[in-house]
């Protein structure tokens, strides 16, 4: 395992941009917001909520998925290497721009809606193609009806998860 491997979940903060070059190749580029949560300690004191952005590159296979579906404010999970490059601006000075080389990219729901009180989720029971998030297809699998004899709750939603 590399040890400058990551994982990144969070959200596209504008529209990718892909440039194609005269060898047949591609490159995508986008920033992509990762967010910690703010929280109160114990003693009063308020640690107010922290924003990362962070340079997403993509190369081969996965620049026409990104070209096509990911767009601004998408929920995304991103697996790749950091890379560092320098480079002299034209006053002569040293700057250094972090990058995220992108080994995958998927669409997460980065769970930014909450649930309302009493609101329930459900499957659809079709294989067909279907539109799902972002307007991609996806697929879901027939479901075999329920036989057992329990009645559904809703204790769920008194989770504390």
């Amino acid at each position: 395992m590399s040890l400058n491997k990551v994982i990144l979940i969070g959200n596209v903060g504008k529209d990718p941009e892909v440039r194609y070059f005269d060898s047949g190749s591609a490159v995508a580029n986008f920033p992509m917001a990762t967010s910690e949560r703010g929280y109160t300690l114990a003693n009063g004191t308020v640690v107010p909520e922290r924003t990362e952005w962070h340079n997403i590159v993509v190369r081969r296979d996965q620049v026409a998925f990104v070209e096509k579906w990911v767009k601004k404010g998408s929920g995304v999970y991103v697996e790749g290497k950091i890379r560092t490059r320098t480079y002299d601006d034209p006053s002569g000075s040293r700057r250094y721009i972090t990058e995220i080389h992108a080994d995958r990219v998927e669409f997460y729901n980065t769970g930014g809606g909450r649930r309302e009180e009493g609101q329930r989720t459900s499957a659809t029971a079709t294989a067909g193609p279907q539109e799902g998030s972002f307007g991609m297809p996806s697929f879901q699998q027939p479901q075999a009806p329920r036989t057992s004899s329990f009645t559904e709750t809703s204790d769920a939603d008194d989770l504390p998860f």
